[in-house]
């Protein structure tokens, strides 16, 4: 899956929501990404046909381009406007203090002191709590009064307030939120029927479509924009399960949960975030693709959560160098670096350097493939993985679990002073217990500590310090030094080029394929 383009050394990333926040999240792959109001952008060029005639013999590639676009948008919009809302949510003051004194408590002359210097800012004391709103926009998926919007949009409200297109004003309450997806439900009443829009099929949209988008950027309400679609599953580092589409729209604030239509007047995709070095559009947006957003939505219509499925293992890209070092002609798939005791893929045998290629006939050619796909397997049913392992593809059935909430992922296990030189010129010692914690790794797990490396081992141009704890060679788990450097003297011998090594370095697992040294 590819990133945004890195923006400059001198531009500061973060998400930004709409909703009034004191906290950004810095995301160094994107240049300044908001989570802002969402809407779509002004007409692309259409491609003019290759100038010139190629070269004899060259490959030619001859566009096609259409006489004119649409004469006009209005009947998409006229069709799915009306089920669009705009959201404003109220909020508790995040900076408000329950502690120390307020200005009421105050004698009249401190009282009047401290207005003066402070306002109603009191240092080391209580903010009065005001509350502060937040807007955003949404559409009806039922003629119930379901409605679709970003979770960051409703995030801590209190109130939730909905207006219609004929300014018809409505609460709302919230059914459920997925904050995986920045996905949110909610319901509102009244005696008729409300106008709704229906989900497409965002796996047949493709880059160049045309896209129409309505929302309420700064407030403007039923703002209409347009524009295509610029590329396909982006990765914005939001969450596990990024697979955004990218569109050209104008985006701003106030049009985050907004939907971008297909000219069938069809929701493709959710608009949720943007590119920006600036905090407004700079026409790159991002979209939660429809087929991602319906699956979460009917579950939260369904019973207010999101279950998915649970593999139970750490993961990391497969690299070239990586591919080589266990015997892949390319680089593709995901390497397992981690198994969660009495997880499914333990309880089912997969293990540590297993390259997973393939999932249900879904086929993983990048690493963050593989968390969708197992996410959208249904929890206590088998799937069919398939492994690379010691040179040769194995079929794996593994029993999908349920996905744990993030405490539990969190504690989940992932499976005399002896020092020996390794041929790679490492030094290696026991892990004793003061080393097992600075390195993060429990009483139950194999593995030395790298106390030196030599200053021309291949190790320190992968980055590995004095301090990293090896783990396993060539995918054996080593528990002692004279192990782990009899694993690598084997390897050498056998006469590969390298050896994959598995690493744990500031709390993080991951593979290294090590050049051997020669003589």
């Amino acid at each position: 899956m590819q990133t945004p383009p890195k923006s400059n050394s001198d531009q500061r990333s973060q998400y930004m929501p709409d909703a009034p926040r004191k906290h950004a999240i810095r995301a160094k792959r994107l240049g300044m990404v908001s989570l802002m109001a969402l809407g779509l952008a002004a007409g692309a060029a259409l491609l003019p046909p290759s100038m010139g005639a190629p070269a004899p013999g060259a490959a030619h590639a001859q566009a096609i381009v259409p006489a004119s676009g649409p004469a006009s948008f209005s009947p998409v919009v006229k069709a799915v406007a009306p089920a669009v809302v705009h959201i404003e949510v109220t909020q508790r003051d995040p900076a408000a203090s329950d502690k120390g004194p307020s200005l009421e408590d105050m004698p009249p002359g401190m009282r009047e002191f401290m207005e003066r210097f402070f306002g109603d800012r009191i240092p080391n004391g209580r903010r009065p709590s005001r509350p502060t709103t937040g807007l955003g926009s949404g559409f009806f998926v039922d003629a119930e009064g379901h409605i679709v919007t970003n979770n960051h949009v409703i995030a801590g409200a209190e109130k939730i307030l909905v207006t219609m297109k004929d300014g018809s004003k409505l609460d709302a309450k919230l059914v459920g939120t997925d904050t995986r997806t920045d996905l949110a439900l909610l319901k509102v009443d009244r005696k008729k029927a409300f106008p709704y829009v229906a989900f497409g099929d965002s796996d047949r949209s493709e880059v160049g479509d045309w896209i129409v988008a309505v929302g309420n950027p700064f407030g403007l309400d039923h703002t209409v924009t347009t524009g295509i679609i610029s590329a396909r599953g982006r990765s914005i580092g939001a969450g596990p399960y990024d697979d955004f589409l990218q569109i050209d729209a104008p985006i701003n604030k106030g049009n985050s949960g907004g939907p971008a239509f297909n000219l069938s007047g069809e929701v493709i995709g959710v608009n949720t975030a943007i590119f920006s070095p600036t905090g407004g559009s700079v026409g790159i947006g991002f979209a939660i693709p429809s087929n991602l957003a319906k699956t979460v939505i009917a579950q939260l219509k369904d019973g207010g959560t999101v279950e998915r499925g649970w593999l139970g293992v750490s993961i990391q890209n497969v690299s070239e160098d990586i591919a080589s070092g266990v015997g892949l002609e390319k680089a593709e798939g995901a390497i397992i670096a981690g198994v969660a005791e009495d997880g499914p893929a333990d309880k089912a045998g997969l293990k540590i350097g297993d390259v997973i290629l393939d999932v249900n006939g879904e086929r993983i050619e990048e690493m963050p493939e593989l968390p969708r796909v197992v996410a959208g397997v249904r929890p206590d049913s088998t799937a069919k993985i398939k492994v690379w392992r010691d040179g040769r593809m194995r079929t794996i059935n593994v029993k999908i679990g349920r996905l744990p909430d993030e405490k539990t992922l969190a504690a989940a296990n992932t499976r005399g002073p002896e020092r020996t030189s390794g041929a790679l010129g490492l030094t290696l010692a026991p892990l004793d217990a003061a080393s097992r914690r600075a390195a993060g790794v429990d009483a139950d797990t194999d593995g030395v500590l790298i106390t030196d490396i030599e200053r021309d081992s291949p190790l320190v141009e992968k980055g590995v310090e004095p301090g990293a704890v090896l783990l396993a060679v060539a995918g054996e788990p080593v528990k002692s030094p004279s192990a782990a450097a009899a694993a690598i003297a084997k390897a050498e011998k056998s006469g590969r080029s390298a050896v994959l090594l598995l690493v744990r370095q500031n709390g993080n697992d991951r593979f290294v394929a090590a050049t051997l040294k020669k003589g």
